[in-house]
């Protein structure tokens, strides 16, 4: 069987430290440690034993990512090493050769690649782009048969910044309950609503067969602690411990302890308060940059994530463009064939140096349009 890489994050890890400016992440700029901190917490941190951590989470911060579920308790949480790790060990736990599954197109595409490796037929329903990236639902229930194990989504959407309505969600709850399949489903970026301080609902609690997977790089803008969760019931959470034991044995103890302090209700908030101030003034950078842009990129606005999913208006692929942006320009952006949509680039705006780095990107398309070489 040949290894599917995962082109995305291959993409990303050879060129993001070659760069002068990387707008190919899916974060915003991300917070110190002072930030999390209070002043009792910097003794915490210094008295940190740094032996082999509880190996599922630490009963605290299972206790406070429980809290973010309604209904859910600390023994259906597994802390994982990034919801990267979630995502790995899930897949692991539940999927065989043979099995079939369906994703959402665009997406981040590692569940996809997983299901690959692992032997699986990988079929997948598309967000429409000329619908706003709605989800085409009717697709959906026409990829689902007696064979799919699970229906893996991203919401909010990576890379599209779309957010499921009600009614979207309980049709493709339904789908999934009707098969009786696993309903996967990346919810990273709730908390990163841009139309609204409303958190986007999570799927938790619609179906016995639903797993969340959460992360703090997103929302939170503490992507190096490298802390992420998955929530289900706790027989799959005990059949992903066994599977975490194999990965990682634990996420790291001081990571924890940090993790921990961010949960802190107040301390959450002031975090996802300063990613969401990041996302908005990023995005109205990259509108603007957009409506300069003589016809060479639109882009359908997101309701949520630092991401802008700009659609390119040249006949080239979204390689071909983007890898010429990094050699003539030092910028690094995502193609948008990695995520399942080619002509497209994802841009990550929460940065301060988008703007100039917008401007180096509009000289190099404007040249590739000109067919300057």
């Amino acid at each position: 069987m040949t290894f599917q890489p995962f082109e995305l994050e291959q993409w990303q890890s050879e060129w993001e430290h070659t760069v002068e400016y990387n707008l190919a992440d899916s974060s915003v700029r991300c917070a110190a440690v002072r930030e999390v901190l209070g002043p009792d917490a910097v003794d915490r941190l210094l008295d940190q034993v740094l032996f082999y951590p509880q190996v599922n989470g630490t009963d605290a911060l299972r206790a406070r990512i429980a809290g973010l579920y309604p209904g859910a308790t600390a023994d259906q949480v597994l802390v994982t090493a990034g919801a990267s790790e979630a995502n790995q060990i899930l897949c692991q736990a539940l999927l065989s050769p043979g099995d079939e599954i369906v994703v959402m197109e665009p997406g981040y595409r590692q569940v996809w690649g997983i299901a690959r490796n692992l032997g699986c037929t990988v079929r997948s329903f598309p967000l429409l782009p000329d619908q706003g990236w709605r989800p085409d639902l009717d697709a959906l229930e026409a990829a689902v048969g007696p064979r799919t194990r699970m229906i893996a989504i991203v919401n909010p959407n990576n890379p599209t910044g779309s957010i499921l309505t009600a009614e979207e969600a309980a049709r493709i709850t339904a789908i999934a309950r009707k098969a009786g399949a696993w309903l996967h489903v990346d919810e990273v970026y709730r908390g990163t609503e841009r139309l609204s301080d409303t958190e986007t609902p999570s799927f938790w609690g619609g179906y016995e067969r639903t797993v969340v997977v959460g992360s703090l790089s997103k929302a939170y803008g503490l992507a190096g602690l490298r802390v992420g969760w998955l929530v289900g019931p706790k027989d799959l959470v005990e059949a992903a411990w066994r599977r975490h034991e194999y990965v990682v044995i634990a996420t790291a103890g001081p990571s924890m302890l940090l993790a921990e302090l961010a949960l802190e209700p107040a301390t959450r908030g002031r975090l996802v308060a300063r990613q969401r101030e990041l996302s908005r003034r990023g995005w109205e950078g990259l509108e603007r940059w957009i409506a300069a842009s003589d016809g060479l990129v639109s882009a359908v606005p997101p309701a949520a994530t630092a991401l802008g999913f700009v659609r390119v208006h040249l006949d080239l692929s979204s390689v071909a463009v983007a890898d010429a942006i990094r050699r003539r320009s030092s910028v690094l952006v995502a193609p948008g064939v990695y995520l399942g949509a080619e002509h497209h680039l994802r841009i990550t705006h929460g940065y301060e140096h988008a703007p100039a780095a917008l401007d180096r990107i509009s000289t190099v398309l404007r040249d590739l349009k000109a067919g300057r070489s």
